[in-house]
């Protein structure tokens, strides 16, 4: 499992907390950071996405944080990741740019998934993408750090 995002955390609070849901997690996940300060201008979002696509092997199964995407309660999410890990789906999370994801990363995901209508900070989101995917593994083992 990867988590793919355009933008550098750096070492902040946000930084803190992605590593501590990292740190969490029974399954394995890399998190792999598109660096965009040479990113053009002009095209920037296809830019991107090839950066993106690099490190997106044929068959992976891709989600696209975006704003348009499906929600899902906790519950759903993680019955949803239960059934991807049961296949054997390489999942990976992407979270684009300050200008969102291009066509191609959208048209290619299985999922887009939206964490409501509001926008969230780049930082943000990697920390929400880490948690909730704490938060599956926990529903998925009964273990009680969610309640209903």
């Amino acid at each position: 499992m990867k988590c793919i995002a355009v933008g550098r955390i750096g070492s902040g609070h946000e930084a803190a907390l992605c590593d501590q849901y990292k740190a969490r997690l029974q399954w394995p996940l890399d998190i792999i950071e598109i660096d965009d300060r040479k990113a053009p201008a002009k095209g920037r979002k296809a830019w991107e996405a090839e950066l993106i696509l690099k490190h997106c092997p044929p068959g992976a199964l891709l989600i696209a944080l975006d704003e348009h995407g499906r929600t899902m309660n906790s519950r759903d999410f993680a019955n949803w990741m239960g059934t991807q890990r049961d296949k054997g789906e390489n999942l990976i999370f992407i979270i684009g740019g300050p200008d969102g994801l291009d066509g191609q990363i959208l048209k290619r995901a299985r999922l887009k998934l939206a964490f409501g209508a509001m926008t969230w900070p780049h930082k943000l989101v990697r920390a929400l993408v880490l948690e909730q995917i704490y938060r599956a593994s926990t529903i998925l083992t009964g273990h009680p750090y969610h309640r209903d």
